[in-house]
């Protein structure tokens, strides 16, 4: 097949539309599945290049999280602690290495996750697709199912759930063209490999990067080549925990991220492990009052009223002070970002969410103010040389 018909574009009124190949060739993509929209192709083709290169550069399966064109998380199989799987709602499931992927990537951020893309870099295994099956999705991408896990994700949506196979093989032309008002752009397509070598070149005093840092530095680089700019990437434990997409300045990404990483991380605070949940409340209502309770001030709750919908008693309450002692002990977390920092505030705010690695292009007039700044909390910086923006 060498055209998909589209039932329209990014909005209704915009028609005809399809995807197609330009020389006639076949398309590396079978929709099996469900009938994929422009956006969806969109995050399916985005999410399907960040699953495949992390699996590349980190030999281990990769998920992803999409929504509208950047990923809302992105992760490799590693292992689940206990309290990870208790906050990802996967306690009492199976799980393989490329279920415990999705569940990272699908449990960073669970809000913006809500009505995603997904995208797997191996088959799609049955423990996997039962735990898609049980999330707010719009599809998925993989180079293929497992004839059990075809079965299980096919009856979502009564039977309209988006499965599109790819062709793992496939490699785009070097070239690659778009159109914006009627004019062609035309460049070399981003086919820049990120790995370990970016990481060399480190300028602060503390130049320390364990393994495990630089895993976590190289997924959020790889990540953050996929996520439209300006954006930066807040990483620990083989998965993206903190994704701020698409701002105008790259201190409010730092903290947009970083609120969502403390986020990530409050979730995993005994108060919100124990919170006593109505019998029957659905997964997003659970969702929307965890981060209600981590967000808002007891004051708020309560005049709110709002714990009365989902909470079977009245919670204990989660102080500021409770929820900044917290924090304060969140250590060993890596943060990538897809140009170079500008100002040393950027150092600051991330230093707040337990960041001690970076990774950055470099280059700014100001690099001895961030550098100076690293070095005042003992943080590790490589400059990586690379700028990735994404548009």
């Amino acid at each position: 097949m060498n055209e998909v018909a589209l039932k329209y574009g990014c909005n209704p009124n915009q028609k005809p539309a399809r995807i197609f190949m330009d020389d006639g060739s076949e398309l590396p993509v079978e929709v099996l599945n469900g009938r994929p929209g422009y956006i969806n192709f969109m995050d399916a083709f985005n999410s399907w290049q960040l699953v495949s290169e992390l699996k590349e550069a980190l030999k281990l399966p990769a998920a992803a999280s999409f929504k509208h064109v950047s990923p809302a998380g992105a992760a490799v199989g590693l292992p689940l602690t206990e309290v990870l799987k208790k906050i990802y709602f996967v306690e009492d499931k199976e799980l393989s290495p490329l279920a415990c992927a999705y569940a990272r990537a699908r449990g960073a951020d669970r809000m913006s996750s809500y009505g995603d893309w997904v995208a797997l870099s191996d088959v799609c295994d049955v423990p996997t697709a039962k735990l898609i099956a049980m999330e707010v999705s719009d599809g998925v991408i993989a180079p293929g199912f497992e004839p059990e896990a075809f079965e299980i994700l096919s009856k979502k949506k009564k039977g309209s759930y988006n499965l599109i196979k790819i062709d793992p093989a496939y490699v785009p032309e070097k070239l690659e063209h778009k159109q914006v008002f009627g004019i062609t752009f035309e460049q070399g397509r981003n086919d820049v490999k990120i790995d370990e070598s970016l990481l060399s070149n480190i300028v602060t005093k503390n130049r320390d990067i364990p393994e495990s840092a630089r895993r976590d530095l190289i997924l959020s680089l790889i990540t953050l080549k996929y996520t439209q700019s300006n954006s930066v990437c807040y990483a620990k434990d083989g998965q993206a925990i903190g994704i701020g997409a698409g701002q105008q300045s790259r201190v409010h990404c730092t903290r947009l991220a970083g609120d969502k990483a403390d986020n990530w991380h409050l979730r995993q605070h005994p108060k919100v492990l124990s919170l006593p949940f109505r019998d029957g409340i659905g997964r997003a209502d659970r969702d929307n009052a965890i981060d209600v309770y981590i967000s808002r001030t007891p004051e708020d709750i309560l005049r709110e009223g709002a714990w009365q919908n989902v909470f079977s008693s009245l919670p204990e309450l989660f102080t500021e002070d409770e929820k900044k002692a917290y924090l304060a002990t969140v250590t060993d977390v890596a943060l990538g970002s897809d140009a170079f920092f500008p100002f040393g505030d950027n150092i600051e705010r991330a230093k707040k969410s337990g960041v001690r690695y970076v990774a950055e292009a470099g280059g700014s007039v100001r690099d001895d103010n961030v550098i100076e700044t690293c070095d005042r909390y003992g943080i590790a910086m490589a400059f990586t040389g690379l700028r990735l923006f994404h548009h």
